[in-house]
């Protein structure tokens, strides 16, 4: 009879069998030649005994090394993308004795030309997975393609982009995430006003994830019907200050009845450092990311409310989920959404302090 807290091992099975440990291997991992009437006793008492191999202890004495490549944006240029990495790093160590070990190619996010470049370098190694962000949609696309016909799995993070299927997705709901953006400006606004929704990037068409906000953030208005509320869109192609600040001007003045501020990512901060410049203290802001000057804004009200990405739990868990994959032999989800965290002044320090890792 089986000892209900002592787990079955292949000794055991073995011993009831009859056989060698070396049989019963065989026989596990379908690999060489054993009698057919053999075979069948052995898989008997396997299912009677509810046998479970122990992956851990087989990957930490297999020989065997994975690398995994991580296509990210350089942390040089901010602190969102060191704390990705950071995620990253933290999980590679945990994971260095199962044999696993990690190689960045880190590319400009402000140039589409830095990404191609690092990702051709990077498809001329023979890695066991890729991990990225796909912050342009155009770009990744060849190369998606060219590491599926290669059985290259890889998993994006942080950008979801519907129309490509890669092993898995790790970050947020991206149309949740701006249906969200638009409850939060809603709540307490006086109506009829205009809002304005800001997207800081060059070529909003190849940013497949703020066209998704854009999306859940029009639509909460118009489920809700919401029309007494005008909303506008200010797309910012040149983040130079007196390019940005004319861009501003010109659309504050055009709409003076401007109540309220939707940006769609981390750069926020741009926006409620020029509605304190200009002494527009009543006009609400929303945007995204736990970065230092966003959380000054913050904490002086020029910002009302944040939603937190987690880069550093996005990092960590695509890394584990790749692990599970390659080393434990675990069936990995294929999307894995990230709490919606909303960030106010009064709770930001636990979000800011805390390690937990989302895995």
């Amino acid at each position: 009879m089986k000892e209900t807290n002592k787990p079955v091992t292949i000794t055991d099975i073995a011993a009831k069998a009859k056989v060698s440990i070396g049989t019963v291997d065989r026989v596990l991992h379908k690999r060489g030649r054993v009698a057919t009437d053999v075979e069948k006793n052995i898989l008997r008492i396997i299912k009677e005994t509810d046998y479970q191999p122990n992956i851990i202890a087989r990957a930490l004495v297999s020989k065997k090394h994975y690398t995994i490549a991580v296509l990210i944006p350089d942390p040089s240029f901010g602190s969102y993308w060191f704390d990705a990495k950071q995620g990253i790093e933290k999980v590679a160590k945990t994971l260095k004795k199962y044999g696993l070990t990690v190689k960045y190619y880190l590319f400009n996010p402000d140039k589409s030309e830095s990404f191609t470049e690092q990702a051709n370098v990077l498809s001329k190694n023979n890695y066991d997975a890729i991990i990225l962000t796909p912050i342009f949609h155009n770009e990744v696309s060849p190369f998606s393609e060219l590491w599926k016909k290669a059985e290259i799995p890889h998993v994006f993070f942080n950008n979801e982009i519907p129309d490509y299927q890669p092993l898995s997705y790790i970050g947020q709901d991206n149309y949740q995430s701006g249906h969200l953006a638009g409850k939060l400006i809603h709540y307490g606004l006086t109506s009829p006003c205009s809002i304005l929704m800001v997207h800081f990037n060059p070529k909003i068409t190849n940013a497949a994830h703020l066209e998704i906000k854009e999306k859940g953030f029009r639509n909460y208005f118009t489920q809700n019907n919401l029309q007494q509320f005008d909303l506008l869109k200010l797309e910012i192609s040149d983040e130079y200050k007196p390019t940005f600040i004319k861009q501003m001007d010109n659309v504050f003045q055009t709409n003076p009845n401007i109540k309220a501020v939707f940006v769609t990512n981390g750069k926020v901060y741009n926006v409620a450092e020029y509605l304190s410049q200009k002494y527009l203290s009543d006009v609400k802001v929303v945007g995204y990311d736990l970065l230092p000057q966003n959380l000054h804004y913050l904490k002086q009200n020029s910002i009302s409310f944040l939603i937190n990405q987690n880069p550093k739990g996005q990092g960590s868990a695509a890394l584990q989920l790749l692990a599970d994959r390659l080393i434990f032999q675990k069936p990995i989800p294929q999307l894995k959404y990230l709490p919606l965290d909303i960030i106010t002044k009064e709770n930001a320090n636990y979000f800011v302090h805390s390690d937990a890792p989302v895995i």
